[in-house]
């Protein structure tokens, strides 16, 4: 197919290619868009992964052990509630105008903080610092906020949806979170996902050791 140019997008367009690999980012410790990577020097982003403990059993036999929040992207890949931090912004300020915009997410007390920071990372070869959150709610309102998804301003543009993530995995050892690591993700989001599985004490680092490990099985 021809290349026709990226329109609106033009700007964006560097970040978060399909070719993205977890080792080209590195983590750095949060200085928000100051300290080593200031703006406007660096390009910064910020995203947030919307989650709630579950304790229900599938099926009589796996734990479900989390509903976590991800979105096809209007590029085809998976993504979290994100993007760009713009001018005057800091990290907390964007993702949560993003959440806004992504996710229809209003409700001052789904409002992201500080202290719900997980990691951060920098891409030396795009100059591009990613600032990842995560922000616990409770069933009740994870329900309620995949449901508002529909009516965020970028649905149908910027996002195409929601998708839960199956954070078990099921008896051959492939189904369930192995099999879903194999998709394709935008920029580091796979890597934020396992480390804020972590970090969130919804998985242990075993677990996603073994879960990592089995995927790599699945196409070879």
């Amino acid at each position: 197919m021809a290349e026709i140019g990226w329109g609106s997008l033009h700007t964006c367009e560097l970040f978060g290619r399909v070719q993205d690999k977890d080792t080209d980012f590195k983590p750095i410790t949060y200085e928000g868009v100051g300290g080593a990577y200031p703006a406007p020097n660096y390009q910064h982003a910020a995203h947030c992964m919307i989650y709630c403990k579950d304790e229900s059993i599938l099926w009589d036999l796996y734990p479900r052990r989390a509903k976590v929040l991800m979105q096809p992207r209007f590029d085809g890949l998976l993504g979290f509630p994100g993007g760009l931090v713009e001018p005057g912004e800091d990290p907390v300020e964007a993702v949560n105008r993003e959440l806004l915009e992504e996710a229809g997410i209003t409700t001052e007390k789904h409002q992201v903080q500080a202290s719900n920071h997980v990691i951060s990372h920098y891409n030396p070869p795009k100059n591009l610092v990613l600032h990842f959150f995560a922000k616990e709610v409770s069933p009740e309102d994870y329900q309620a906020i995949e449901k508002g998804v529909v009516q965020a301003v970028h649905y149908g543009v910027e996002t195409c949806g929601i998708v839960q993530v199956p954070v078990y995995t099921m008896g051959d050892g492939i189904r369930g979170l192995p099999a879903f690591l194999t998709n394709r993700f935008s920029g580091n989001a796979r890597q934020q996902l396992l480390h804020a599985l972590t970090s969130c004490n919804i998985l242990s680092e075993e677990e996603v050791n073994k879960v990592l490990a089995a995927s790599q099985t699945i196409y070879k």
